[in-house]
């Protein structure tokens, strides 16, 4: 029997012009907000803190300097 993925989150490794995923599922969670991203639609995320982000905005928010 086929496991299905859907609705279920995946675990990412995310590198620099990619991510790899290391456990299967349909979306991840937004560091900054909790908002679902469909793996489709993953654009944005952070390979030093290891984190996706849903907009450039979020993503460059969390990762400006303090």
């Amino acid at each position: 029997m086929l496991m299905s993925h859907a609705d279920r989150p995946a675990r990412l490794l995310y590198m620099a012009n990619g991510f790899r995923v290391l456990a299967p599922g349909d979306h991840v969670l937004c560091a900054s907000s909790g908002a679902r991203i469909r793996l489709d639609d993953l654009r944005y995320w952070s390979v030093r803190d290891q984190a996706p982000y849903a907009t450039p905005q979020l993503a460059s928010e969390a990762l400006s300097p303090r």
